[in-house]
């Protein structure tokens, strides 16, 4: 990710805390718990333009309603009871926990939480290295010996080519020798892995969507909408309060339990396909991540399919 890009996905993050805050507070006792991740955020969006902080604000506006609407006990008050909303620190990504923002009532165990998105709905940026154990990381099974061999001269060219300061450029066919054979090895090996252990259908989904249930937030600037998904895995969303009922029922999302197939994408030589049942089906797209020939390859990891009971609500934007 550039570093313009994040910068703005920071400043969606600092917008959306400012605006759900601005939505509650007035209703019910609400504070912004101050930390680092706080901090960030607001200097990120410090740093963009008038316009685009119009349409950020714009867009979690757009969501605010709908999210009240799915999650009464946001609105749910019982005396001194205090909500909190909070960032979350990167190292809890790189936990599992995926989620940007976490709310709390604090006088009850509830707790909900947001991921929040700019103008992209990929579910990971995993890397592959030559030392790099994806499988032990994904679904708790080592990879194989077979496969650390079939990508070890991939990597030990990417690391020659490093050490002589070369561009991806340089490197013509790149695809041949490299993110075809590269992603032919990752096939052999997640089909070897689902052999010895059936459940990495379930494991592989649960670390790319997260170990905790949340709303996912994707702000679509050019097309004016904002998307809130759901991915309530544990059934800990959408609760009813004492007083209001949602009219929206969220259900509880089904994990896969069978691979079907995993295979190149038709024409493409970046790209491999994921068919589980379900209805899930996930790509991995392979590319560099920097100018400069680095001995590790970066995936974006996206759901081409979900099943229906992961609901995604469309909220329009106002006109400014």
């Amino acid at each position: 990710m550039s570093k313009n890009s994040n910068n703005q996905g920071r400043a969606y993050e600092y917008i959306w805390i400012q605006t759900l805050y601005e939505a509650l507070y007035r209703r019910r006792k609400t504070r912004i718990i101050e930390n680092s991740s706080l901090l960030a955020n607001k200097k990120a969006w410090s740093k963009i333009d008038q316009d685009l902080q119009d349409d950020l604000t714009l867009s979690a506006q757009a969501a605010i309603d709908m999210l009240l609407e799915l999650e009464p006990m946001l609105l749910e008050s019982n005396n001194n009871d205090e909500l909190t909303l909070e960032f979350q620190t990167d190292k809890k990504g790189v936990e599992g926990d995926v989620r940007d923002i976490v709310i709390r009532r604090e006088c009850i165990a509830w707790v909900i939480g947001l991921s929040i998105k700019h103008r992209h709905e990929d579910a990971k940026h995993s890397r592959l290295s030559k030392d790099l154990d994806f499988g032990n990381i994904w679904y708790g099974l080592p990879c194989s010996q077979r496969y650390k061999e079939a990508i070890k001269s991939i990597f030990t060219r990417l690391e020659i080519a490093k050490n002589e300061n070369k561009n991806w450029t340089d490197i013509q066919d790149k695809e041949e020798t490299v993110y075809i054979p590269l992603l032919q090895a990752f096939i052999d090996e997640i089909n070897r892995a689902y052999k010895k252990d059936r459940t990495l259908p379930e494991k592989l989904l649960e670390y790319l969507i997260g170990s905790e249930d949340y709303y996912k937030i994707i702000s679509h600037d050019e097309k004016r909408i904002t998307l809130i998904r759901t991915f309530n895995v544990h059934n800990t969303l959408n609760k009813q309060d004492q007083v209001n009922i949602s009219i929206i029922t969220v259900p509880i999302v089904e994990l896969p339990t069978e691979l079907v197939v995993l295979r190149f994408k038709k024409d493409s030589k970046t790209t491999v396909e994921m068919y589980l049942n379900n209805g899930w089906q996930i790509s991995f797209r392979i590319h560099n991540a920097s100018r400069k020939v680095e001995p590790s390859l970066k995936f974006a990891i996206k759901f081409e399919g979900m099943p229906a009971t992961v609901m995604t609500f469309v909220c329009e934007w106002k006109t400014k």
